[in-house]
């Protein structure tokens, strides 16, 4: 799988909305996707939670490889498109293993990120409404958990702006900027 990873890097250019739960990534993912008639990649651990929580059970530490895991599959499976746009990766998986389980180490998983980063990131700020939906459960630590992703995102050195404001702003702004990008790769 890794091998599969690092060529689906060089293949495709990767651009990743990152960020704390109900900050508008899904929203602004599927939109770029869109407009750009990319390849689209959905947040793999939703899709593993839901399943989770439709069986009555929580996530638990366990679940970060496995996470992990199915998220670099879901990117593979993009590899060999020019531009693929990802609602989370990697790096998010890591951000809330070090938010809910603190003692959670892997030496496996930090080197999987390290070879599996983007080419860019848009970093999705807080002051969107939070929204429940039965997974999301951070309303009260977002202000943290905003602070982490954006540790994470300096601890990796990845490039990246920050998006701020109605979801016509954030998306404005990041087509100028993939826009710009594009030009240069």
């Amino acid at each position: 799988m890794e091998k599969k990873a690092e060529k689906q890097q060089k293949n495709s250019f990767k651009i990743v909305v990152f960020g704390p739960e109900s900050t508008g990534k899904t929203t602004l993912a599927t939109q770029l996707s869109e407009h750009y008639k990319a390849a689209f990649v959905p947040e793999f651990a939703r899709i593993y939670a839901e399943a989770k929580h439709k069986k009555g059970e929580k996530l638990t530490s366990e679940d970060v490889i496995p996470i992990a895991k199915g998220q670099l599959r879901l990117e593979c499976k993009a590899s060999g498109n020019p531009l693929v746009i990802c609602d989370t990766d990697i790096l998010e998986t890591i951000t809330y293993a070090r938010l809910y389980y603190p003692e959670f180490k892997s030496e496996t998983l930090q080197k999987y990120a390290a070879k599996n980063t983007a080419n860019f990131y848009f970093l999705t700020y807080i002051d969107t409404p939070w929204k429940a939906d039965g997974i999301r459960d951070l309303p009260h630590k977002r202000a943290m958990a905003f602070q982490e992703f954006q540790q994470t995102l300096k601890t990796y050195n990845q490039p990246h702006i920050l998006l701020k404001g109605s979801a016509e702003v954030r998306l404005k702004k990041a087509i100028t900027e993939i826009d710009k990008l594009l030009t240069i790769h």
